[in-house]
């Protein structure tokens, strides 16, 4: 057929109160191709955006075909999509911004007008993953944390601030004001957009792993790197290969007693089971009609964790009602209506829908359930935790588990008297104690320590939480669990119980207006009461900004090695993202936080044994503080306001006052300073080529990391704090900056060095050439083992090309760029994995490093590969094509050597084009070159 005929032939006009709109109109496209009606609406969407977008180049005759014929069995054809807008936050945004301001520094350089490096679609940054928990359970914590988080990050702040009046259509959420997913949900969203004499759905990418919270009112987004963000955001399509899409049919409702958050748990652990990367997911069934907005964006929320791309909520009356009690204006609503209901965008009961697969969750069969302690999806049964711990203690930790009832706290000598004490508030805001910590002699057995802290005494043992965190935007955007986490505080006061002494709490509300809300339902008073103080407006906890312990806690921990437990309402728990001395990690409900936070540990069930007892020795129960459906209902209607978004977002980009004071560059180049710490020009595009280098073989490589399954972005990138003794830390130290002042891998994400110093860095992972856990590796051919950054250096000194072996689901997680950064910046040509997760395949790509597949039924193990190898992989110079199998050659040390073939993950002929051009970034900068 002829495309562009077509197109002409369905582009209809669209009279709404915001004037007359072209649109693509489905219903007509349907009158020639009926299938489409049976297409998944998440499916039509892309077809919407491939048709407006077409130019028989970047979106050609093929894409529209495959898609058109979507295949429900997935499909190696590739997929053009160009969003309307893209998202970012600061911790992914800075380097996105830095990327954006070096190219623009090229092209100056290069002698090109420098204001044609912009954004060619709306740019929203929010900056929420910088405020730290250094201070909690007061009523100033919030504003000493905002004090700290300036100081810190000051001159990432400038950047962010020159960005906003150096490019176009580049706006800027300051410090303070919110989640940016939260933001999202409650502000950027339209479900459908009108810009330039066009109505077409609201679509976009996001350079974070939870975008598709989004997908909870009808917006199709997810999460990519920054990479691949900064190229759409520069008018580059994101290609991907044709995906199936899994129904989840939900069906029933939540019973009494369950939460939103047990609901996401359940559909977690169901979802990656069932096997659903790369895939989407679309929700349908009867159990819709009794979900809000809210709750289905805490489904949506956590795709990264089944490892689905989007989780879509078609657009229906629950949309509009949640579009207007948020503040949205009349002609939006409006426009969203008649767009959908005349564009087969509206979900009606009669649908019937051509899913790949269809994996059905029953609501009303739910229970409480927390997920832990290393991943999201390790769904546990609140009644079956204590007896998981003593299960994970054994297997995991080599002890034996007693019953606490069964228990006798043997002290041994010494460690008496010791005292602790800091020298600056920044590490935390503690001042010094005088404390006595006693450690349990027998090491073989569940241990415990005695702490005696001025007038306050207890015990400390494995399973005691240490934190315990209402964060992330998982559940931070969801009224229904937030007002029930304020009601469960108040019958907890009433009932006269209160936090164990040893835990850490703390609030980060995703918006000042959850803050209202709770305030006007007269529960932020007790919140505060049980020590849940608001202490900022960010990710906090889940993304690492948990803040020190405090210091006799974290002395205990390291003295006797204690297995210490956080509970947090957020969507991660991988292994030292916490808070690296935590290491079993809970996810649960706000309410469940709060009631955990009351027991002061882990090793209960919290369903049949009491929590706590009153000042008259009477036990007191989870039921007996647990809120009923009617009382939340009866909150939520009486708190929450419409004026309130209306006031919070007509400010949302004035920021604090320190904003408003922050002195930031001024220019159309930014002003490189060789002495920052934060910020450094990246070298990717100094002084590039007009034309890129031809591929080569790769030949005498060594293995830098030989890697097991499930490793994440964390392991490889990790985001929080790190020591003085490791690269990065000394690094910082050689440069002046104080220990006080490292701040985090996450808030240095503008500096490369600091960077390729904290790669494969992470204190937990396990690199299976290495000696000992966290970032080591042997160097080859001396066998000598040190920092993977150091030994990378030794390996650039010989030009020794560097790949990296991993087990299956590589790269799951957070969509962090600079897991394939610092990749790229360490030598590293190729990666040879089981699997991949979607978004690091794609960051590996956007970098210029090789991702490839063992064949079905091979690794690494299964082939004998123990990563003292010199490594060849042949078939690259000759030429590379999507899928292509590749010869690999592995010489072992004694000369024995080992051949098999990989699979070139390389998924499309646009991604060859980014590799062969060292990156996406400098594809573009060199086609902009040209012009």
């Amino acid at each position: 057929m002829d495309i562009q005929n077509q197109i002409n032939k369905i582009t209809q006009k669209l009279n709404t109160s915001k004037g007359s709109l072209d649109y693509i109109n489905m219903h007509k496209l349907a009158e020639d191709y009926p299938r489409l009606r049976k297409l998944p609406f998440s499916i039509r969407i892309l077809l919407e955006n491939a048709l407006r977008n077409y130019d028989g180049f970047l979106v050609n005759d093929d894409h529209i075909s495959h898609l058109m014929n979507w295949d429900p069995e997935g499909s190696d054809h590739s997929v053009p999509y160009k969003p309307t807008r893209v998202l970012m936050q600061d911790f992914t945004g800075v380097p996105a911004v830095v990327d954006i301001a070096a190219i623009r520094s090229e092209a100056i350089r290069k002698g090109k007008d420098g204001k044609k490096i912009n954004p060619r679609v709306p740019v929203d940054l929010i900056i929420d993953h910088s405020v730290q928990v250094d201070f909690f359970g007061t009523d100033y914590a919030y504003k000493k944390n905002v004090e700290y988080e300036y100081k810190r990050n000051a001159e990432r702040y400038e950047l962010l601030k020159w960005a906003q009046n150096a490019f176009e259509d580049f706006t800027v959420v300051p410090p303070g004001m919110g989640i940016c997913h939260q933001v999202n949900l409650e502000y950027l969203a339209r479900g459908v957009d009108a810009r330039d004499g066009w109505a077409f759905p609201d679509t976009l990418v996001g350079t974070d792993s939870h975008t598709p919270m989004v997908n909870g009112i009808g917006v199709v987004g997810w999460g990519v790197g920054g990479i691949e963000a900064e190229a759409a955001l520069l008018g580059q399509p994101i290609y991907f290969s044709s995906p199936k899409v899994i129904g989840l049919e939900l069906t029933g409702k939540l019973p009494e007693g369950i939460t939103s958050t047990d609901m996401v748990l359940e559909v977690t652990n169901r979802l990656r089971s069932h096997g659903v990367v790369g895939d989407f997911v679309e929700v349908f069934g009867d159990g819709l009609d009794h979900l809000s907005v809210p709750d289905r964006a805490t489904i949506s929320n956590m795709s990264p964790e089944f490892g689905c791309t989007v989780t879509y909520f078609p657009i229906d009356d629950q949309t509009l009602r949640y579009m207007e009690r948020t503040n949205r204006d009349e002609t939006q609503l409006e426009l969203v209506e008649r767009y959908c209901k005349e564009n087969l965008l509206w979900r009606t009961d009669s649908e019937e829908i051509e899913y790949s697969d269809v994996v059905t969750v029953n609501l009303s069969a739910l229970e409480p359930s927390v997920s832990g302690p290393k991943l999201p999806q390790e769904k546990i049964l609140v009644k079956n935790l204590k007896t998981e711990f003593g299960t994970l203690l054994k297997d995991v930790h080599g002890r034996d588990y007693l019953p606490r009832d069964k228990r006798e706290v043997w002290y041994g000598e010494g460690g008496s008297g010791t005292e602790f004490h800091q020298e600056d508030a920044v590490d935390g805001g503690q001042q010094r104690h005088e404390s006595d910590v006693k450690v349990e002699v027998d090491k073989d057995k569940l241990r415990s320590v005695h702490i005696k802290l001025e007038n306050e005494e207890y015990i400390l043992s494995d399973g005691s939480i240490v934190v315990a965190a209402i964060t992330s935007c998982t559940n931070t955007s969801n009224p229904s669990v937030m007002l029930g986490a304020g009601l469960v505080a108040r019958k907890a006061i009433q009932k006269g119980i209160d936090v164990k002494p040893w835990v850490k709490t703390s609030l980060a509300p995703g918006s000042k207006v959850v803050t209202n809300y709770l305030r006007r339902a007269g529960l932020l008073q007790y919140l505060e009461a049980l020590r849940f103080h608001v202490v900022g407006y960010g990710c906090t906890t889940c993304i690492g900004n948990s803040g020190p312990l405090p210091l006799h806690i974290e002395e205990a921990v390291d003295e006797s090695e204690l297995v210490v437990s956080s509970v947090l309402s957020g969507n991660r728990n991988f292994e030292a993202r916490i808070h690296p001395k935590i290491q079993m990690n809970f996810l649960a409900s706000p309410m469940l936080v709060v009631a955990y936070a009351i027991a002061g540990r882990v090793d209960i069930n919290l369903i049949d044994e009491p929590l706590a007892t009153d000042a008259n020795g009477e036990e007191v129960y989870l039921k007996d503080i647990w809120p009923t459906q009617g009382e939340i209902r009866e909150a939520i209607e009486s708190a929450t306001a419409k004026e309130d978004y209306e006031h919070e977002y007509s400010v949302i980009f004035d920021g604090e006052e320190q904003w408003k004071n922050l002195d930031a560059p001024k220019g159309l180049d930014y002003e490189w300073k060789e002495d920052s710490t934060y910020i450094k020009e990246i070298p990717f595009f100094k002084g590039i080529s007009e034309n890129p280098e031809p591929l080569q073989d790769i030949t005498g490589a060594r293995v830098l990391m030989k890697l097991g399954d499930s490793v994440t972005t964390d392991h490889i990138s990790p985001a929080g704090a790190f020591a003085e003794d490791s690269p990065a830390g000394k690094y910082l130290k050689s440069k002046g900056v104080e220990k006080r002042m490292f701040n985090s891998y996450g808030s240095r994400r503008g500096n490369h060095e600091v960077m390729m110093r904290g790669t494969f860095a992470n204190v937990r992972i396990n690199n299976e050439i290495a000696g000992q856990q966290g970032g080591y590796t042997r160097y080859f051919p001396g066998d000598k083992e040190m920092p993977v950054y150091d030994a990378a250096m030794k390996y650039k000194e010989s030009d020794t090309p560097l790949v990296v072996l991993a087990g299956s689901g590589y790269g799951a997680g957070s969509s962090r760029d600079w897991a394939a950064k610092g990749t790229n910046l360490l030598g590293v040509k190729a990666v040879i994995a089981a699997s991949y997760e979607r978004i690091h395949r794609s960051n590996l790509v956007g970098l210029g490093v090789l991702p490839l597949e063992f064949k079905d039924g091979e690794d690494a193990d299964s082939l004998g590969l123990t990563g003292e190898e010199i490594f060849s992989i042949k078939g690259i110079e000759e030429g590379l094509a999507p899928g292509k199998e590749l010869d690999v050659s592995a010489e072992h040390p004694e000369g024995e050597k080992t051949t098999f073939k990989v699979v070139s993950r390389l998924d499309s002929q646009i991604e060859i084009e980014y590799v062969k051009h060292g990156g996406i970034l400098q594809y573009v900068l060199r086609q902009f070159l040209e012009e």
